[in-house]
């Protein structure tokens, strides 16, 4: 599924200019994201939020797990996130709204496991 390889791209990218082009190719301009340790609403606070997951787990990298789930205009995936070649350290699954023009309108995540802060 596109939608999903284009959304882990952009968790995924460090560089804040291709990530802005890629958020707005991606996400509609109002799009929302909800899980328990974030919350952005937009372009701006989205790349924020992911800049600054990066920033919490330097080096590693999300990757889809399974195979996206749809129906009417939802999506569900599973991902999880990990060092090159090791084990993940998190995972979750993310249900997403999918606008009328296919970018995502908005993504509400859940974490299946994650490292103790």
């Amino acid at each position: 599924m596109i939608l999903a390889e284009q959304y882990f791209a952009i968790w995924n990218e460090t560089d804040v200019e291709q990530r802005a082009a890629a958020l707005e190719k991606t996400w509609a301009p109002d799009g929302t994201f909800v899980d328990p340790s974030f919350e952005a609403t937009g372009y701006d606070e989205l790349s924020t939020m992911i800049g600054t997951a990066q920033g919490m787990f330097p080096g590693l990298r999300f990757t889809a797990t399974g195979t996206p789930d749809a129906h009417h205009d939802r999506i569900r995936w599973t991902w999880e996130l990990a060092p090159e070649g090791q084990p993940a350290v998190a995972g979750g699954t993310d249900i997403v709204t999918v606008a009328a023009d296919g970018r995502i309108s908005s993504v509400v995540g859940f974490i299946d496991f994650a490292p103790a802060h």
